[in-house]
């Protein structure tokens, strides 16, 4: 008996969500200027099965100022169809967040003003 196989079945699936190299050059970039501002001083990137986040510190024994995530979003509608979702947050508290990096990032854009009490 013949049997028609799907090999989109039998491939192997992607073990980890990375940033593509495009979104690496933005995110590293924007981590230049504000290392040359004296703002930043450490990164890391960590790769899950389920996002990618690119974490910024002001030192590196302390926790992250800001965390830009990129997360796996999947619509099945008789079609798999992928989607990304990328997230900035600091201190567990969301900043920004849309479907493009270009547009998150935005938020480091704006000018910081210093609130006094």
């Amino acid at each position: 008996m013949i049997s028609v196989v799907r090999i989109k079945d039998y491939r192997r699936k992607p073990l980890f969500l990375h940033f593509t190299r495009v979104e690496l050059n933005l995110l590293l970039g924007l981590y230049a200027t504000r290392v040359s501002r004296g703002e930043w001083r450490d990164y890391a990137i960590n790769s899950g099965t389920d996002a990618a986040r690119f974490m910024v510190f002001r030192r590196s024994q302390e926790n992250p100022l800001f965390t830009i995530s990129k997360l796996s979003l999947r619509k099945s509608q008789s079609k798999t169809v992928k989607q990304n979702r990328y997230v900035v947050s600091s201190q567990q508290r969301r900043i920004s967040q849309g479907h493009s990096l270009n547009d998150v990032l935005t938020v480091f854009n704006r000018s910081m003003k210093l609130v006094t009490g």
